[in-house]
């Protein structure tokens, strides 16, 4: 397993839809955890293939390790919230989502630093393929109902920018530029947790 380095805003990579992935071999399992270090080791809760670079339908969350950012999105009986509790979707797709909207104040790995308030459906129901290529179906809430349609976003080309204001995308987007003109950009690895 490695760390495989980000893709950061704003690069034309993060625009372009991703690929279904048509077999589910041990690259693809080798992908999933090397994604999942990535992200461990960037305080992350979830991470698309898109942003290290690779067009698949591929996303992985943990939103396990999220209670320290977003303590409100978790049930007091949940007995472990802050443990990790590593999810690989393959292909995934919502099917059904929720009238009722929340609102999480989100941040991306391919944007770092940069959050802000986005509205999405409280809660969404999922098809996806697991690692070993079994179809599955998932109903969540919450948290992972915002990271998961923030990951699938990412490989539909879309992200967390597209849902706010012009202006503020554009000023996001300007300080990135000019960041990595400067070579100033973030540690990544000694950031707070984003999706």
């Amino acid at each position: 397993m490695a760390v495989l380095p980000l893709v950061i805003a704003p690069d034309e990579r993060l625009n372009q839809p991703s690929h279904t992935v048509e077999v589910i071999d041990d690259a693809i399992r080798k992908l999933c955890d090397d994604m999942l270090d990535t992200m461990y080791a960037n305080q992350g809760l979830g991470l698309a293939a898109v942003q290290v670079g690779v067009h698949k339908r591929i996303i992985v969350i943990d939103v396990g390790l999220g209670s320290a950012r977003y303590p409100e999105a978790f049930d007091e009986d949940d007995d472990e919230p802050r443990r990790r509790k590593p999810m690989r979707l393959i292909n995934p797709e919502v099917v059904e989502f929720s009238e009722t909207c929340q609102i999480f104040n989100e941040g991306c790995l391919s944007f770092p630093d940069n959050f802000s308030e986005v509205e999405r459906p409280a809660m969404i129901k999922v098809r996806y393929q697991d690692e070993f290529g079994e179809h599955k179906m998932l109903q969540a809430k919450g948290l992972m109902a915002v990271c998961i349609q923030h990951e699938i976003d990412h490989t539909n080309g879309i992200v967390f920018v597209d849902h706010i204001s012009k202006l503020k995308r554009e000023m996001i987007l300007k300080r990135l530029r000019k960041q990595k003109k400067l070579g100033t950009l973030p540690n990544m690895q000694e950031k707070p947790v984003k999706l």
